[in-house]
């Protein structure tokens, strides 16, 4: 198999974002969560991982 690489992203990106304008007008679609409790969920999760590792 040949893979081009102009088609490959870098395994570490700097900046995740997006807009959820278009899904928000198109879709009808509204978030389930709010920042802080995503953010919350993440630490969560690390928090787990982390003791599961020990």
């Amino acid at each position: 198999m040949e893979v081009d690489q102009a088609f490959m992203r870098p395994a570490e990106v700097e900046v995740l974002q997006a807009d959820a304008t278009k899904a928000r007008s198109v879709l009808g679609w509204e978030p389930k969560l709010n920042f802080e409790q995503l953010v919350s969920m993440m630490v969560d999760a690390d928090l787990q991982r982390l003791s599961r590792e020990r």
